[in-house]
């Protein structure tokens, strides 16, 4: 076998997109995989529920792959666990105290799955697994638990960053730390790979300080109920909301699944605090006067389902909003949900609430590193090599600008794809022409991988222009049609008001018929139904442009 003298580190997820992170190393057929997430699906993708990394490139793989290391508890990280694990062999897992608790209590939901085998890891946690000496360092996040990961490979260190930011005076965490972070970088970094998602931001992120303070301004004004929507893995700004309601003599309910089920594990490993009797129950909020009261829920990008919404449309079973209420909007919008965020604001409005969110006041700061953050990770660490990952393309290719103005050569920095094969040695790193299969598996239900393009094609026809079914019933003996066929419209016209079109759309698909089935002899029917299926597609458009999917059914008596 020829020997191997580059590193090969192969992204499946995380790079030109936000989520779905996994990152492989692979040195000598021995493999370490770093994370394995999942990403919500986009706008155009009708009926799926989360877009999972491809790993079609392991197949076969699975005996070498030594395990997989996991940076934190975000869906975007651990998602995608309990859809691949048994198809890369249940390898061994390695996850912090939080990160594992959130990762056996999903798996809780999968009970056909394989019994997952974690090692729990802390920050200075070191092990070995093969060619690989790994090493995890906590870094500051929205969520506690989180670790950055350093790598000794046969051609050289690699400090991986996680997501991560530089707080200096976090609230209920402890501080970024610079002496330990300095002394990763004097060990001498070959290849730095550096969260991106907050490259186009100038400036340095919001210290949860700043946040605490501007919080507890509303908890001072507020004489009835608050009520703080915000994502459901944001556990240090649901600790913070519950200090504060402490300070101010609330109890404090909390409502959302994803929420409670993180509430109820943290407390358990005591990473949320509380004093005996703040929580309550949802059902309990009316037993108290609404001065006393926080609810804290989910809903803060107007999911449809979630809290928030159910208690703006008033079909929440314990929650309707007064004038006297707060609401708390403690979390950013992501893209794509500009719209039904607004919506939530107005309906909010139009009730006579006051409203409060984080283009109002400093109610929220993202866990990522921004410009300034990511110039001084890169002057810690000094690496020789520089990959950009974790972000949107644009992200990617302005992390690598910054890189390069701290003074990485050009020909040392890489941007690259999902499914790109990047060569790292002690002198050189480079990207291969030919890049692995990285596109996108989707989950829909219980069904992974089954939903490809031409499903999701028929999705999309069906979202957009609907449905159109012709039921034809012809003799077997003359081929020609029985009665006037049946059609049943959906999504494409309202029958009722649309007799002329379908007098003559029935009028055409006996006149195909007969044409191309009573003309004696054997009949290829589904010669038949393509012909209806494409003359009266062509028909519907001229007279309505559109193009509902339509589906003929041709049966013989």
């Amino acid at each position: 076998m020829k020997q191997q003298k580059n590193l090969r580190i192969i992204p499946l997820g995380g790079l030109g997109e936000v989520g779905r992170n996994m990152t492989i190393f692979e040195w000598q057929e021995k493999i370490l995989i770093i994370d394995l997430g999942f990403r919500m699906p986009e706008e155009d993708m009708p009926g799926v529920d989360y877009i999972i990394p491809n790993i079609s490139y392991l197949k076969g793989k699975e005996k070498n792959i030594l395990g997989v290391l996991f940076t934190h508890g975000h869906y975007d990280h651990i998602g995608a666990i309990p859809y691949l694990i048994d198809k890369l062999g249940n390898p061994p897992l390695f996850a912090s105290g939080l990160t594992k608790g959130i990762i056996l209590k999903r798996q809780e939901d999968f009970p056909q799955k394989p019994r997952l085998k974690i090692t729990p890891i802390k920050d200075g946690t070191k092990i070995s697994l093969g060619p690989f000496k790994v090493e995890f360092f906590k870094q500051n996040h929205n969520i506690s638990d989180n670790m950055g990961i350093f790598v000794q490979t046969p051609v050289g260190n690699i400090l991986h960053t996680s997501d991560f930011k530089f707080d200096a005076d976090p609230v209920y965490d402890t501080p970024t730390n610079f002496q330990k972070l300095k002394s990763l970088g004097n060990r001498g970094i070959l290849l730095l790979m550096s969260d991106s998602t907050g490259a186009e931001e100038e400036n340095h992120s919001l210290s949860e300080r700043t946040i605490m303070d501007n919080l507890e301004e509303i908890f001072k004004q507020s004489k009835g109920r608050i009520i703080a929507a915000t994502f459901g893995s944001l556990i240090n700004r649901i600790q913070q909301l519950i200090a504060l309601s402490e300070k101010y003599g609330r109890k404090v309910a909390v409502d959302g699944y994803s929420m409670k089920t993180n509430v109820e594990i943290c407390k358990r490993l005591g990473y949320i605090k509380s004093q005996k009797g703040t929580l309550i129950k949802v059902d309990q909020v009316q037993n108290y006067p609404d001065s006393k009261i926080t609810l804290i829920c989910t809903g803060a990008q107007g999911e449809g389902q979630a809290v928030l919404m159910r208690i703006i449309t008033g079909q929440h079973k314990f929650i309707r909003l007064k004038k006297t209420d707060t609401v708390i909007f403690s979390s950013s919008v992501i893209p794509g949900n500009e719209r039904t965020v607004q919506f939530l604001k107005d309906e909010l409005y139009r009730q006579n609430v006051r409203v409060f969110h984080y283009k109002m006041m400093d109610i929220h700061a993202g866990g990522h590193a921004q410009r300034e953050e990511l110039k001084k990770m890169i002057r810690i660490m000094r690496p020789k090599f520089f990959l950009p990952i974790h972000g949107q393309y644009s992200m990617l290719v302005n992390h690598a600008e910054l890189a390069k103005s701290e003074g990485v050569p050009d020909k040392n920095v890489v941007v690259a794809e999902n499914g790109q094969i990047i060569n790292l040695s002690r002198n050189k790193i480079s990207v291969e022409k030919k890049p692995i299969e990285s596109n996108y598996v989707m989950v829909d239900g219980l069904g992974i991988g089954d939903v490809g393009e031409v499903v999701l094609r028929d999705r999309q026809t069906l979202s957009k222009d609907g449905m159109f079914v012709i039921v034809a019933i012809v003799d077997r003996n003359t081929g020609k049609v029985r009665n006037s066929p049946d059609i049943i419209s959906r999504g494409f016209v309202y029958l009722r008001a649309s007799k002329g079109l379908l007098a003559e759309t029935r009028k055409r698909v006996v006149d195909i018929v007969d044409k191309t089935a009573g003309s004696g002899g054997a009949v290829n029917w589904s010669y038949v139904k393509d012909s209806i299926r494409n003359r009266i597609g062509d028909f519907l458009y001229t007279k309505t442009k559109r193009r509902p999917m339509i589906l003929p059914v041709v049966i013989e008596v």
